[in-house]
């Protein structure tokens, strides 16, 4: 059950074999083989999917050669995964057309799974309206009829990214094809990886449910607005692989929100304030009304058509809705709903010197632009009922809120305000900066796409907030990043330390593949010869008479290692070759490299990052720049092959 419940998309297949299948306790299990089942339900996700596909057919097929299901020697949800997987992939179906005699073995493991009685109920009712699902695969290959159409139709086809992970909440009232979900980040900062998630899981629940997603941009501020950023934040939409249907903007609609302002000053539901920010945020810290919130009606009127105009009075003032000045809810007190700007906008240039905030602009817009669910984390739950009371005030109709927590980080700040100031002090060189949560930051850093989906996805769409270590996100990427990178090696400059090995006269060369587990990504050549270097951190764990096995060589004996008696750092070391012993269970394994003409050292510069904020939670009341890591960039020369 536990595991079942991290599925979606291809989970609706499963969900339908637990329930009709005989078996459904032998799916089930618990412990080592729990884990397993784990490890092929991650292994779906990330080999099955197109980019992947080959690779993670030949690891089936190999795993396949000698068995009938993938754990224990009976079903289990990995089986119903892999099938389910495979099944719906049209790219599976069309290489399986291309190549008639590859996968023998997966061609078999189908064919079993999809005569047994849950999986042709599953393929009848989630792909095919009639026939056998696999069978249409393998000998059909991707038609309008076939698995692809079918997955597009039951709102499976999300680009496999969104079949793993957390828990998804399930959206109240949502009907297949019904569904519409925006995101509308504001365009003053490049997106950060909160935005990504708010991103994605608008996508997923778009995806899900057959709906339709708006991309928003929160126009309403045009000291903050910039072209620039908008095109970056769509860029990096559509490098997550986000799909809308639809690009709006809140400036569409200033017009109709000017007339609802209007409208709520002359039904005495807001007024016009012009006293002091200060003072103002004073008395409603205190719950007392401003006197400004018994002005008679004209006089909110006149000071509105001075706003409108901009007038040195306008710039003044703002117009405050009336809610509840007295209520526990800070954000009920009465909040601003318009301020006069003179800066001219990004679209609408200088039309405008009034201009909207996103708390009044957001619920209107939504409900305008016929938002069935907005998304929002659990930061604006205070703001909820502020939302919902613009609605009824001006007899809308009504979305629904869906809540989730939001991406807290540790080491880090999130706020746009307090990114730009990282930019602004130049401890950055730009939004892009590796060190900066930005989604073109952390892909400067060596972030896949695939990584950082993996990530967000696994987080889900729960309320329960935690603060994460960065290394989880690492994590992810490094499960991508590591069946297909090619290795090299690379030695510190200054540290690095001969080894004399004295029976290695000649200069000789050695293929050896890139890949310890992957002989496709090619190979590289390797020098053998009498001066190997190593890095002093492994030469400090010699000792003489030990083996050490040197990676891709095999095994050297040590006779001698040289420490200078000042630093108590190693000089030099002195070895033998001892080939013929091939036990190296109990060795230090080593990267090393030999000096020699014939591979001379690829200058190369290693870049170590440290974060940006010094403390890993930083408190409400905590100033950020007290923290901030004004040498968290370092450089090393290292020697490269």
């Amino acid at each position: 059950k536990g595991i079942a419940g991290t599925i979606t998309g291809s989970g609706n297949i499963c969900r339908q074999i637990l329930e009709s299948s005989n078996k459904k306790k032998e799916l089930l299990l618990s412990g080592q083989d729990n884990l397993e089942v784990e490890n092929w339900i991650r292994f779906s996700q990330v080999y099955l999917s197109d980019n992947q596909l080959q690779n993670g057919l030949a690891i089936l097929e190999c795993s396949l050669s000698q068995v009938t299901y993938l754990v224990a020697g009976k079903l289990t949800l990995a089986d119903v995964m892999v099938w389910a997987k495979l099944i719906v992939s049209p790219a599976f179906a069309k290489l399986l057309k291309s190549n008639s005699s590859d996968f023998p073995h997966v061609k078999r493991y189908l064919s079993h799974l999809s005569e047994q009685k849950g999986f042709k109920e599953a393929a009848q009712r989630f792909i095919l309206p009639s026939g056998d699902a696999a069978n249409s695969s393998l000998q059909n290959g991707a038609s309008s009829t076939g698995p692809a159409a079918a997955a597009k139709k039951s709102g499976m086809e999300a680009g496999g990214r969104f079949e793993t992970g957390g828990k998804f909440v399930d959206l109240p009232g949502a009907e297949q094809g019904k569904v519409v979900v925006r995101f509308p980040p504001e365009a003053s900062g490049y997106l950060h990886i909160g935005h990504a998630k708010a991103a994605l899981l608008n996508y997923y629940y778009k995806e899900m449910f057959n709906g339709k997603l708006i991309m928003r941009f929160d126009d309403t501020n045009p000291a903050k607005e910039n072209a620039e950023f908008e095109e970056v934040i769509l860029g990096d939409v559509e490098l997550l692989g986000v799909k809308y249907d639809v690009l709006t903007r809140t400036s569409n609609h200033f017009d109709t929100l000017l007339g609802l302002c209007e409208k709520l000053i002359r039904e005495g539901k807001a007024y016009v304030d012009n006293m002091h920010t200060a003072t103002m945020r004073e008395y409603r810290e205190r719950r007392e009304p401003t006197p400004s919130r018994s002005n008679p009606m004209q006089k909110n009127l006149d000071l509105w058509e001075e706003m409108k105009k901009g007038s040195a009075l306008g710039q003044q003032c703002c117009v405050r809705a009336m809610m509840d000045i007295k209520s526990d809810n800070g954000c009920l007190r009465d909040p601003t709903i318009y301020r006069c700007k003179v800066e001219p906008h990004v679209v609408t240039g200088t039309k405008y010197k009034v201009y909207p905030t996103y708390d009044f602009a957001c619920p209107i817009v939504d409900s305008i632009e016929g938002v069935t669910h907005a998304l929002r984390t659990t930061e604006y739950l205070d703001r909820d009922p502020q939302y919902y009371w613009f609605i009824e005030a001006l007899n809308l109709r009504r979305p629904y809120i869906q809540d989730y927590s939001r991406l807290d980080l540790q080491n880090t700040v999130l706020s746009k305000r307090k990114l730009t100031w990282f930019v602004d002090e130049k401890i950055v060189e730009d939004w892009s900066d590796p060190r900066f949560p930005t989604v073109r930051g952390i892909r400067r850093r060596g972030m896949t796409v695939e990584g950082l989906k993996e990530f967000i996805v696994a987080q889900g769409s729960s309320r329960s907030v935690c603060s994460m270590e960065w290394d989880k996100i690492w994590s992810f990427n490094k499960k991508i990043i590591d069946p297909v990178a090619p290795r090299y090696t690379a030695l510190s400059r200054e540290g690095a330390v001969p080894v004399l090995v004295k029976d290695q006269a000649a200069v000789e060369p050695r293929q050896v593949a890139l890949h310890p587990k992957d002989a496709s990504i090619g190979e590289k050549t390797m020098w053998l010869g009498p001066k190997v270097l190593v890095e002093q951190e492994d030469a400090q764990e010699f000792k003489a008479g030990e083996n050490v096995t040197f990676i891709n060589w095999g095994n050297l004996k040590i006779t001698a290692v040289h420490k200078d008696a000042a630093t108590g750092k190693v000089a030099s070391v002195e070895a033998l070759t001892n080939l013929q012993d091939t036990d190296f269970k109990k060795t230090l394994k080593v990267t090393w490299l030999t000096e020699c003409p014939e591979g001379a050292f690829v200058p190369t510069v290693a870049m170590t990052f440290g974060p940006l904020i010094t403390k890993a939670v930083l408190a409400k009341d905590e100033d950020f720049k007290q923290y901030a890591n004004r040498e968290s960039r370092k450089e090393e020369a290292l020697l490269g092959d």
